[in-house]
């Protein structure tokens, strides 16, 4: 059996174990803070997770949202404390018809021996989840050894994802969001977005 996506409680450092078909357990707690603004999310893992640009360790992260206008999502994850600044990532709505009442990552399938990367974060009561775009050379190994489509952008992006820069405001976060957004299938083939992310349901 395969888990692609995790939903747990609100409670404080509640871990659960979930067994992917590839054979890794991975354990992980997931609060929200209900902040609309920014979407605080704490996520506590025992296990290593990969996000665009980067390895997680095991340990206490903070997600937060860059308050942004557009109609893409800035993700920025911090250490426990936010202190640390660790990763800056773009993200692309994915819509849902019933939004989840608690917080829930969802992740890609991966190998044996790999540490599974994030596809999206979803907080709760949002009709969307925020999917994660990586580099496209990144993309494209994920894209090959799921066999998922997986969102990508240049590469070049790279070297904006490790800036130290928390507003909206400013130029690498700005040309981040401006940046091409594709996405790549299981061959490394381009693929359209709306094969991968929901758009907003007509009201």
């Amino acid at each position: 059996m395969s888990i692609r996506s995790l939903n747990v409680s609100r409670c404080p450092r509640i871990c659960v174990a979930l067994l992917f078909s590839m054979g890794l357990y991975v354990g992980l707690g997931l609060r929200a803070y209900g902040d609309e603004f920014d979407k605080k999310t704490i996520v506590t893992t025992n296990a290593p997770l990969e996000v665009p640009g980067k390895v997680l360790l095991p340990g206490t992260y903070v997600f937060k949202l860059v308050d942004s206008t557009g109609d893409r999502g800035i993700v920025q994850i911090f250490d426990k404390d936010e202190k640390q600044l660790l990763a800056t990532i773009l993200s692309i709505p994915d819509y849902r018809l019933k939004p989840s009442d608690k917080p829930l990552i969802q992740f890609e399938e991966r190998a044996a021996g790999a540490p599974p990367a994030i596809k999206a974060w979803f907080y709760p009561g949002d009709p969307y989840g925020l999917q994660f775009v990586y580099p496209h050379t990144r993309a494209v190994e994920l894209a090959k050894r799921t066999q998922q489509n997986v969102l990508s952008m240049s590469n070049s992006m790279s070297s904006n994802m490790n800036t130290s820069a928390r507003s909206a405001s400013d130029p690498s976060i700005r040309e981040m969001e401006n940046t091409q957004v594709t996405g790549v299938d299981s061959s490394g083939e381009p693929v359209a977005l709306v094969v991968i992310v929901a758009t907003k349901p007509d009201k």
